[in-house]
């Protein structure tokens, strides 16, 4: 029977260490030898107070009182023990034992369960909180897990998804999870309808490879609605306002025309003063080039640079673009109002680009900021003391405006305080020479080439032809002319010329050629095909007034304001 005690207790997990009245060591197992690295043979019959330093078996055998599940260090180890008296049948303590175990495994067990908890909840707190809209579905294609903002964008809950077919959601279009599944590889950019609205998304999904096997499939939708909407809102701001800070200088503007640098000298003379300044010239002649430049030459160079194209902005949002609004001013106001452009100029430059489509009641407004020095936003009644710096620019003939009454006279007079006339290229060919060196230059670091020479029957041909576009147009010229080169040559020749003079036979045929191609389509509703027509007409007479804007209106005879909508509308970049 003591045989085969001691094999069941050598044989359990837990350790033990048995004394008897004298204190002397009577069992330890070896369990208790692995935890302490002690052998039974070196402590049976020792005192336990030599073997285990601060043990607590001799107050248990003198108090006969238990100790129950005590944390307590071995060395490194942590254990976890329960000390207990052994009585006789008369109930008199004859001994101690204590029973105990390594818990050091389970202690890092536990901290590791609990950091796994953390993580889960918080990739649960970042799968419910995010604004993408993210569904899971298992290697079966049963839907596992969606998030709010699925949800948002569908219209399904958990119950109409979870253990469902991943095809449940879907209104048009081939499942990404089910593709997923099928090939073990991501899809990129699926244009899908989801849910009861046939809501328009671009999905996104990819495999969930746990230890090399398919366990399933995640899927990212992004409501294309949404992102159309502010493609929108970006274009507009992007063709509506540029603000920026100037990046010109006097020094970037080549000349060698004498008209010209009378022009600059003025205009740093303009730019010591804080008086208005009017540019005037055609388009493509470089007014924003001198409208940076002053600001830069200016006291105010620090502070902002704002610039407006005033017939860009419809008539309804050019007044609140310019001046803000108050909360409520009218329907679809932001809340809290807006600041307007003149506002966030203060202390710096506006630049007022077509100055002369600006319609009559907003020129009362601009009338009052420029006497004032203040603005009143729409629906305001205390107006707002500015400090701005204004440069307007315009390649309409105001005094001719004035007597047409489309343009106040005594706006007129307040912004003609320093005039300052930019010539058309055709007026200083001497410039296109180091214009077309300068222009080389600039391309060259875009294209990748080493351009370096003009050669003289180019250069005549340049010389020849009039620019109506300015120097806008031979800018987008040197440009296609450079893309004819190879990437070996350093000579700009003639044959490298784009053919599209009005002295070229290639071009009248190819002009001849355009029209002839103007046809309506096999089923073509009459709509597309006016529209197809109208958007041929402006690309044609961008093209043959160099990229003038104004006279192409004058051509087609539309308001510029009414082109730009049209270039918009069909994206036509300005030449």
């Amino acid at each position: 029977m003591k045989k085969e005690l001691d094999v069941i207790l050598h044989s359990t997990n837990d350790a033990m260490i048995a004394i008897d009245i004298l204190r002397k060591i009577t069992l330890f197992n070896r369990a208790a030898e692995k935890i302490t690295g002690l052998k039974e043979s070196e402590v049976l019959g020792k005192n336990v107070e030599d073997v285990v330093m601060n043990t607590r078996l001799p107050y248990v055998l003198e108090t006969g009182e238990s100790e129950l599940n005590r944390r307590q260090h071995w060395g490194d180890t942590i254990i976890i023990t329960s000390r207990m008296p052994v009585k006789d049948e008369v109930g008199h303590v004859i001994g101690a034992v204590a029973v105990f175990r390594d818990i050091s495994e389970i202690t890092d067990l536990t901290h590791e369960i609990y950091q796994l908890k953390e993580m889960q909840c918080l990739l649960e707190a970042i799968f419910h909180s995010t604004q993408d809209a993210i569904t899971v579905c298992d290697q079966h294609g049963m839907g596992v897990l969606i998030n709010p903002a699925y949800t948002r964008l569908t219209g399904l809950t958990e119950k109409d998804v979870i253990g469902k077919p991943a095809t449940v959601d879907l209104a048009e279009g081939e499942s990404v999870h089910m593709r997923v599944l099928k090939t073990r590889k991501p899809v990129k950019s699926a244009r899908l309808k989801v849910g009861p609205l046939n809501k328009d998304v671009i999905a996104d999904a990819a495999p969930i490879i746990v230890d090399g096997e398919l366990r399933g499939s995640v899927g990212v939708l992004h409501d294309l609605t949404e992102i159309s909407k502010l493609n929108k809102e970006l274009m507009q701001a992007k063709q509506i306002i540029r603000k920026l800070e100037a990046r010109y200088t006097f020094e970037d503007i080549i000349v060698s025309n004498e008209k010209m640098i009378t022009a600059i000298q003025k205009a740093e003379q303009a730019a010591a003063t804080p008086a208005t300044v009017l540019l005037r010239g055609e388009s493509g002649t470089g007014k924003e080039l001198f409208a940076h430049a002053i600001h830069n030459s200016s006291k105010r160079k620090y502070n902002q640079f704002v610039r407006v194209n005033c017939a860009a902005i419809s008539e309804g949002l050019l007044e609140s673009e310019l001046f803000g609004y108050e909360e409520g001013a009218f329907t679809g106001a932001r809340k809290g109002g807006k600041v307007g452009l003149f506002e966030e100029a203060h202390g710096g430059t506006i630049f007022l680009d077509e100055i002369g489509e600006i319609p009559m009641n907003t020129q009362a407004k601009l009338l009052r900021v420029l006497q004032e020095k203040e603005v009143l936003r729409v629906g305001a009644t205390n107006p707002i003391i500015i400090d701005v710096r204004v440069i307007a620019a315009t390649n309409v003939h105001l005094e001719k405006a004035v007597e047409l009454g489309k343009f106040r006279e005594d706006l007129y007079y307040r912004l003609n305080v320093i005039p300052i006339n930019i010539p058309p290229l055709r007026q200083r060919k001497k410039d296109i020479h180091p214009l077309v060196l300068h222009l080389i230059k600039k391309f060259n670091e875009e294209y990748g080439r080493k351009v370096d020479k003009v050669d003289h029957g180019a250069l005549i041909r340049l010389m020849e032809y009039d620019w109506p576009g300015n120097v806008r147009e031979l800018q987008n010229y040197i440009g296609r002319a450079m893309l004819n080169m190879k990437y070996q040559e350093d000579t700009l020749e003639e044959n490298h010329l784009p053919k599209f003079f009005d002295n070229d036979q290639e071009s009248a045929a190819s002009q001849k050629q355009a029209k002839d191609q103007i046809e309506v389509d096999e089923g073509e509703s009459l709509k597309e095909a006016v529209e197809k027509l109208e958007k041929q007409l402006i690309l044609r007479t961008l093209t043959k007034s160099g990229g003038n804007r104004t006279q192409a209106a004058r051509v087609l005879k539309v308001s510029i304001r009414n082109l730009y909508y049209k270039m918009e509308k069909y994206h036509i970049e300005a030449l």
